[in-house]
């Protein structure tokens, strides 16, 4: 009799969160796959779960998933666990429920921690339907045309990022999504947790003043516009704040007006201005960078 493939998931960062199920069904299997032993032995001591440990890794996973297989046929019970939350979502882990899907392995999954769905559950954004993008790519041409959905597909996007990229990628939406909403999440469930809200330049400078930014893994949680919503939903700024206040120069005013005429992006809004109103395109860069601050502090008043 063939024995049992379980997917069982962990904590993703704060143990408290290991169910009781997951932690009697890793102490009932004879092996447990995990992405990194090092790291879920400390797991696995923390709750006395005695099983044989084997790695399943990115860059083993195809070799091991044949002795897997094996132990499995011959009526052992494997637990699969990742590093952190659910394995199989941007894990190892699918190479192995494949194959076992064609032995005709019965397959059980034991629900637990997800930081996608842990972090669109605090996002605050009306959810009707989302995709999940995995991590963010790293290939320019990847990342053009993921944008290009994003920007061409509105809907609720969610994909995880490493600390020390973080930065590069909110620039990136800064320039590319500048009116979109961004729920950024640091560290979730861990000690010092951080969530940060609004636009990606909003995000992006409050990311820049913090020391601490580089460090914990981020879930980003990306919630797109419509192309013609993009005007109708962008903030404009008033003229004058008051008595003070210095007017908006009359390029900042052109691009104010472009955005609100033609419903696009800033972005847009400063190719628009040059070849239509035959402005120097470093003096309407400037500008949008200088409407972009004016926006934000609006935003955080």
């Amino acid at each position: 009799m063939n024995g049992k493939l379980y997917i069982v998931a962990t904590p993703i960062g704060n143990l408290g969160d290991m169910t009781s199920r997951a932690i009697g069904t890793l102490r009932a299997c004879d092996i447990i796959a995990a992405e990194d032993t090092q790291v879920s032995i400390n797991l696995l001591n923390k709750f006395e779960i005695r099983a044989k440990l084997v790695s399943n890794h990115k860059f083993n996973e195809q070799n091991s998933c044949d002795y897997f297989i094996r132990e499995l046929l011959s009526g052992k019970n494997i637990g699969l666990i990742s590093d952190a939350g659910t394995p199989c979502i941007s894990d190892p882990g699918a190479i192995l429920v494949k194959r076992a899907v064609k032995n005709n392995i019965i397959i059980e999954g034991i629900p637990g921690a997800c930081a996608a769905t842990t972090a669109l559950s605090i996002s605050g954004f009306t959810v009707k339907s989302f995709s999940f993008i995995g991590f963010f790519p790293r290939e320019s041409i990847d990342t053009k045309k993921l944008i290009a959905k994003f920007k061409n597909n509105p809907d609720i996007y969610i994909c995880y990022e490493s600390p020390k990229r973080i930065i590069k990628t909110l620039k990136i939406l800064a320039a590319d999504l500048e009116l979109a909403d961004i729920c950024l999440c640091n560290d979730l469930t861990k000690k010092f947790e951080r969530v940060y809200r609004g636009t990606p330049g909003k995000i992006l400078a409050e990311l820049l003043e913090n020391k601490s930014a580089e460090k914990g893994e981020y879930t980003i949680v990306i919630k797109t516009r419509e192309l013609n919503d993009a005007g109708a939903n962008c903030v404009r700024p008033q003229v004058y704040a008051d008595e003070h206040s210095s007017p908006l120069l009359s390029t900042e005013a052109i691009l104010i007006d472009i955005m609100l005429k033609h419903n696009c992006t800033l972005k847009a809004a400063v190719k628009i201005a040059a070849a239509e109103h035959n402005l120097n395109k470093n003096e309407a860069y400037a500008s949008s960078l200088n409407l972009k601050k004016i926006i934000l502090q609006q935003d955080t008043q």
